[in-house]
């Protein structure tokens, strides 16, 4: 989960950065809470049998695998977490040894390539936390267009988004709609973190090679873009008052 705090994400130490969840009542210890529950309403839901879960920037894994450790239906679970950091791939791994969790594998790979993912879709699960913070409104539109293809029929998304302006939140919400996404929860507009579940109520697409859904540059430099082009706006709004 990736999408908060004011460093450039490239700038930081992310298995560090890992323990601000630890902080009680913090935000980040509180969206966590939000996700895991979230992660344990799909298990309760999910008919029997044998299920697949894969996790976008999965960090060490916090999520998924705390909910997989104490869930009746974990071990059903085949699980795929994807990070580029191999610290916190290596935490994950462990963790998920220790747990006794033999179907969940982590991956030091490119989460934003979906090539990634192969083998392990359609999942019934997908985790996307902490990564549409750090990626322009495009992109997000462009990932959630590739869902379909990592999705079974009714699979559970669980995502991530901060609320800070401009909240884009309603245009995730209906970037999957536009890809046959049903709502089935989304946290209190009042917190500082956005959490969304969607049900896909579509028909699986074959998984495409080769590309790549989106491009990680970070929240600051987000801002920074944001910024400049409201400085670009405020200069030509000023230019034509003179005119």
């Amino acid at each position: 989960m990736l999408d908060v705090g004011e460093l450039d994400w490239v700038e930081r130490d992310w298995v560090d950065w890992h323990q601000l969840y630890d902080v009680p009542g913090s935000m980040l210890a509180r969206r966590l809470a939000t996700v895991q529950d979230r992660i344990s309403d799909a298990l309760d839901t999910a008919l029997p049998g044998p299920l697949r879960a894969i996790s976008m920037c999965a960090g060490q894994g916090r999520d998924l695998l705390t909910v997989l450790e104490r869930h009746q239906r974990g071990g059903d679970v085949s699980a795929r977490l994807v990070d580029l950091d191999p610290c916190n791939v290596a935490v994950a791994w462990q963790r998920a040894a220790d747990a006794g969790l033999k179907k969940v594998e982590a991956v030091a790979d490119d989460a934003s390539l979906i090539d990634a993912y192969d083998g392990m879709v359609p999942a019934d699960l997908v985790l996307a936390c902490g990564v549409f913070g750090n990626i322009t409104d495009a992109d997000i539109a462009r990932t959630i267009s590739y869902l379909p293809a990592l999705c079974s029929p009714g699979a559970t998304v669980v995502w991530t988004r901060h609320r800070r302006p401009p909240d884009l939140v309603p245009f995730v919400c209906d970037c999957f709609t536009e890809q046959q996404f049903e709502l089935t929860w989304l946290s209190d507009p009042a917190e500082q973190f956005g959490v969304g579940v969607h049900r896909f109520a579509g028909r699986s697409q074959p998984l495409p090679q080769g590309e790549r859904l989106f491009t990680f540059v970070g929240q600051k430099k987000l801002e920074a873009r944001a910024s400049s082009r409201a400085g670009s706006t405020s200069r030509q709004q000023r230019g034509e008052d003179r005119d």
